[in-house]
């Protein structure tokens, strides 16, 4: 039985449901529940996010190597499991770094981007041996001396700003002025002062944005993004031995949304590997996906605590909220607040159904994790469930607000 209110697609399927309860690797959510031993919590799939990998690599060239971007989960059971399957991770921290290091990730395949590296940072990183993404000129310089400091030649990357954007893409990581990377005008002044520097040239990262959903899009900033590097390579000082493409790749959150065709895109790619091996010989092409794995594969499961009707209003108050989950409370990047798909999870059919509007203990109006969604009755002890939480979940919430607990998190 699928989902209700959730965008459908026929290569991926959403959680299992049986005897009106949602199941999460073989167990019902009550079980689950019990297992985890209280309320809220994060429950990822180690399925689906194994389904996903596979349905990528069945449709993307085999020569383009797969990473995972760790910022959108960082779990370590999580990461650990997805490193046995890709063939790289990109952090955005140190110690991001270090969970991908134990991981058992060899250091070659790990890449660190983020335009406020510090000092103590940098140092950690050359140290251990993965390839900085250069975010400015300021950056290479102190690069250049922790190497000097470190007796050792770091290994680099430039992330560059392209003078193009994502189009229809949900944040824009590209054109015009931005925190992220160097313009792409000044990529061939920066690489000639990079070529004096005891630094080791490896190529490029051009990420131009998240979160879309169009195919075509995708395509067209993939294409840029080789010409792009094939015109800065003239200036590098060392043939380029590295593409990171971005990633891009969204999934849909909203009713109307349609799921990304993805085989469009790995067919395209499929001639860009081509043109690429023609304009950037020998050049290891890249693609960095973190949503687009985990996104779907995730739950956040909380308790309703009370049941209130103020002024003709059912009000369902949880033991979760906007703490835990900033991204489906709309206070993460959402410009009009629209719902998650939301479910009970624990009574998914039910003939008696109800205009409900679900929120946390959390004393401020923004503590809303669905408002005004037509769901089965539910009463006090059902378990609230916010689906497409695998990704900018827990990590990404203000989980010291109010200073309730924070949930925990099982990877089944």
């Amino acid at each position: 039985m699928p989902l209700s209110n959730l965008p459908q697609h026929s290569d991926h399927p959403f959680f299992e449901v049986r005897d009106n309860s949602i199941v999460v690797g073989g167990m019902p959510l009550g079980e689950l529940a019990a297992r985890v031993g209280r309320t809220p919590f994060y429950a990822y799939s180690r399925d689906h996010i194994s389904q996903r990998i596979a349905q990528l690599r069945a449709v993307l060239p085999q020569s383009i190597h797969l990473h995972y971007a760790m910022k959108a989960n960082p779990m370590p059971a999580v990461v650990s499991h997805i490193a046995r399957q890709v063939d790289g991770l990109d952090v955005a921290s140190v110690r991001e770094m270090h969970v991908a290091l134990n991981c058992g990730v060899a250091p070659q395949e790990i890449s660190f981007a983020g335009p406020g590296k510090t000092p103590a940072e940098l140092s950690q990183a050359v140290a251990a041996g993965i390839t900085l993404n250069v975010e400015s000129e300021t950056e290479m310089r102190r690069l250049a001396v922790c190497g000097e400091q470190l007796g050792r030649r770091p290994d680099v990357a430039i992330r560059v700003n392209p003078d193009f954007e994502l189009k229809s893409s949900g944040m824009k990581m590209g054109g015009g002025p931005k925190q992220f990377g160097v313009d792409a005008e000044r990529v061939p002044e920066m690489l000639q002062e990079l070529a004096r520097l005891p630094l080791r040239f490896r190529g490029f990262h051009i990420f131009s944005g998240s979160q879309n959903l169009n195919a075509a899009s995708i395509v067209d900033a993939q294409r840029k993004s080789v010409a792009l590097a094939a015109r800065l390579a003239a200036h590098a000082p060392a043939p380029v031995e590295t593409l990171n493409l971005g990633g891009g790749f969204g999934i849909p959150y909203f009713p109307g949304e349609q799921p990304l065709d993805v085989a469009a895109v790995g067919s395209a790619l499929h001639e860009l590997v081509a043109e690429a091996a023609r304009q950037l010989p020998g050049a290891r092409l890249m693609i960095e996906l973190g949503r687009y794995l985990v996104g779907e594969a995730g739950l956040y499961v909380c308790r309703i605590v009370d049941r209130k009707i103020s002024r003709g209003h059912v009000f369902l108050i949880t033991d979760g909220g906007l703490h835990h989950h900033l991204s489906a409370s709309g206070n993460f990047g959402q410009v009009l607040r629209k719902n998650y798909p939301v479910v009970i999870g624990d009574r998914m059919a039910g003939s008696e159904r109800e205009t409900v509007s679900i929120v946390g203990p959390l004393c401020t109006p923004l503590d809303l994790l669905a408002d005004r969604v037509s769901l089965p009755r539910a009463d006090i002890d059902n378990l609230v469930v916010v689906l497409q939480s695998g990704a900018y979940g827990l990590s990404a919430s203000p989980l010291g607000f109010l200073s309730h607990p924070a949930p925990e998190e099982v990877l089944v």
